[in-house]
């Protein structure tokens, strides 16, 4: 079995995507498939049709519909932190600008987990 890991983004370049400063308010979400060997099986882009976007449901809904085992983001709301927690959705720390590097990170364990949401307006 392998893992799904969601990363927001400024664009929908696939693994060339740049990560987005501000999660909820992230135009894309590129979901990337890893087989059991880690190995990229499906990259997709999913536009973020979220109530901030003038769509419905709050961003981590529509993220969890997703089936996630992942999230990679620069940082995110207290409140859509614990959702995932809850959920049991690893969210993880970006260290790098593209998706590309953020999935290299992510197979080496480089990523360190998020645990505290950031309390800025933007980020809720």
């Amino acid at each position: 079995m392998g893992e799904r890991i969601v990363i927001p983004a400024e664009d929908e370049k696939g693994l060339k995507s740049r990560l987005s400063e501000h999660f909820g308010r992230a135009p894309y979400f590129i979901v990337v498939d890893l087989d059991e060997n880690g190995h990229i099986s499906n990259i997709q882009s999913v536009p973020n049709l979220s109530e901030h976007f003038g769509g419905t449901g709050r961003p981590p809904d529509r993220i969890l519909a997703l089936k996630p085992n992942a999230l990679i983001t620069y940082g995110m709301g207290p409140r859509a932190l614990n959702i995932f927690q809850q959920a049991r959705v690893a969210v993880l720390r970006a260290n790098a600008n593209t998706v590309e590097e953020l999935i290299e990170a992510y197979k080496k364990d480089e990523l360190e987990e998020l645990t505290e949401g950031c309390h800025h307006a933007l980020h809720q």
